[in-house]
């Protein structure tokens, strides 16, 4: 898809909205599990703590499927990547659906995985070239908006519908959302070939970048630093700061709406001040959990802080992913996959980490303290951009240039404007 003419000032294209969509749904299907693990495992005939393994497959798969069905697919045209992209994921909870055996359950749990990951990674690739390079980060933040309000309600909704129609019928209605989805795609994405010049070296050759694995480090760093603290928020809320845990969902709801703000407050100035806009970010997420520990205590104060965590916090992915594709040049599309899972891997090492000071004497508040670190290690890749764009030091190394991409020289002091705090 050759660059467009980028929209007018303000304005994305109807493409990214109908993507946005795709990321809500697929982000739903992510979490949802979660919620309702106690109705699965007994059907499946597994204890809870096994069921668990439902969401870890999902997670593995997401890592590793991103860059391998991103390579695979590399040949394919878009729209055709995206619709199958979505029939996979339908025909996985079709299987799900149906069947008895937890081993079967898995295994469709990791191959939608896969079909999620080549979804979001081609889905990142169209929308910021739909949207043009002046608002190519808006477009990003869209699409993550719609994983972010996948959180705030279409989790939720999910485990209402699945505690109401039972897990399958939740299944069922996944598949028949992704077809609905799929239609839409096929109807309002441009048919567009995939660019043919750019091979599965050219999109390796990128990895050469060291600009491209700051921007991935600064990925797994922040959002580590934040679902570290999120993944156990319940005990904090309930047993250090006296919340009832009924009322536990609607500080959640607190949490995704600072999320979905930071999320467009990221797509808002990242195009224009990306380090001005993440570094502050970063000081603040770790600021803000750091202050947690003392004063989480106090009901007002922990959920105030939380809201204030998930502003700052999820103000730096869009702005970071947009960095990474576009330092992939004409070659972003195994640079978009490694982006998904740079966050998947913050996810599951932030958590893990997490669970462990969880147990120590740190307790209930150890969460946020290693949320801190991370968060606070975020600044270290972060300024080293600043720094490499002040030195003017960015470049593309993809070779395969379509007619309209500029000049290297070009390129390049755009690139170093535009990076600069």
């Amino acid at each position: 898809m050759s660059p467009p003419a980028a929209p007018a000032p303000g304005k994305l294209p109807f493409v990214v909205w109908v993507l946005a969509a795709g990321t809500f749904l697929m982000g739903t299907t992510e979490f949802v599990i979660a919620g309702i693990l106690p109705d699965m495992a007994p059907d499946l005939g597994v204890g809870v703590s096994q069921a668990g393994l439902l969401i870890t497959a999902f997670a593995v798969g997401m890592i590793i499927g991103g860059p391998t069905m991103a390579l695979a697919t590399l040949r394919l045209p878009q729209r055709l990547t995206l619709v199958l992209a979505l029939v996979v994921f339908a025909a996985g909870h079709v299987v799900a659906a149906l069947t008895s055996s937890f081993t079967v359950v898995l295994a469709a749990r990791f191959v939608t995985a896969l079909a999620t990951g080549a979804f979001w990674a081609v889905g990142f690739v169209i929308a910021t070239t739909a949207a043009g390079r002046g608002n190519a980060t808006r477009a990003v933040s869209v699409m993550m908006g719609g994983l972010t309000l996948a959180n705030v309600v279409g989790v939720p909704a999910g485990s209402l519908v699945g505690h109401v129609t039972g897990w399958r019928g939740l299944f069922w209605a996944l598949a028949a959302l992704a077809a609905l989805a799929a239609s839409v795609i096929s109807r309002f994405i441009p048919e567009t070939e995939r660019r043919a010049r750019i091979s599965v070296r050219d999109e390796i050759r990128v990895l050469r970048q060291g600009r491209l694995w700051l921007a991935l480090a600064s990925a797994v760093l922040i959002m580590g630093g934040v679902l570290a603290f999120y993944t156990y928020i319940t005990p904090l809320l309930t047993d250090r700061a006296g919340i009832p845990v009924g009322a536990v969902p609607l500080v959640l709801i607190a949490f995704g709406t600072g999320a979905l703000g930071g999320t467009a407050i990221g797509g808002r100035f990242g195009d224009r001040r990306p380090m001005a806009t993440t570094i502050p970010a970063a000081a603040a997420t770790a600021l803000t959990l750091l202050a947690l520990i003392p004063l989480s205590a106090t009901p007002v104060a922990a959920i105030a802080l939380i809201f204030l965590m998930a502003l700052a916090g999820f103000t730096i992915n869009p702005v970071v992913t947009a960095l990474a594709v576009r330092f992939a040049g004409d070659a972003p599309t195994l640079t978009s996959a490694l982006t998904t899972s740079a966050y998947n891997t913050g996810i599951a090492a932030g958590s893990a980490l997490a669970g462990q000071a969880l147990a120590s004497s740190f307790g209930v508040t150890g969460p946020a303290l290693v949320g801190s670190v991370l968060a606070g290690l975020t600044l270290l890749p972060l300024i080293a951009l600043a720094v490499a764009a002040r030195r003017g030091t960015t470049r593309t190394v993809a070779k395969m240039r379509s007619p309209e991409v500029p000049a290297p020289e070009t390129r390049e002091t755009a690139e170093a404007a535009s990076s600069r705090s």
